[in-house]
């Protein structure tokens, strides 16, 4: 049996921009995306703090370094620039390999730099 799992999270990203002509997906920093372990065309959740809104996309690679968090398409009526958002990276593996992970996580500043990662981390 296979499960879905959340394999990484960045906590508490800041919505750089909505760009409600995109067709769709979520554009994350490259530098984010890949200090995550998640790829370009996985599926997200984005779970917005501001106003409790929940949306599930795929990721599009933005310019390393940038800082963005652009929310394309239907969801930029949702999602503003400056709402609070935690981002969770889906994976689905093994009943048996779920049992055993643990998800990546990204604590991130209000300009989206990193400013801590705990691998493997589970809440206490």
């Amino acid at each position: 049996m296979f499960v879905n799992v959340c394999i990484a999270k960045l906590h508490r990203a800041t919505v750089t921009d909505a760009d409600l002509g995109y067709a769709g997906s979520i554009t994350i920093d490259e530098a984010l995306v890949k200090a995550a372990g998640l790829l370009p065309g996985q599926m997200v959740t984005i779970n917005n703090v501001s106003n409790a809104v929940s949306w599930r996309t795929y990721i599009v690679a933005g310019k390393k370094g940038r800082g963005d968090i652009v929310l394309n398409g239907p969801p930029a009526r949702l999602f503003q620039k400056g709402d609070k958002v935690i981002i969770l990276g889906e994976a689905w593996v093994e009943a048996s390999e779920a049992a055993k992970m643990s998800p990546t996580v990204l604590f991130l500043s209000d300009k989206n730099k990193i400013t801590k990662i705990k691998r493997g981390w589970r809440p206490k």
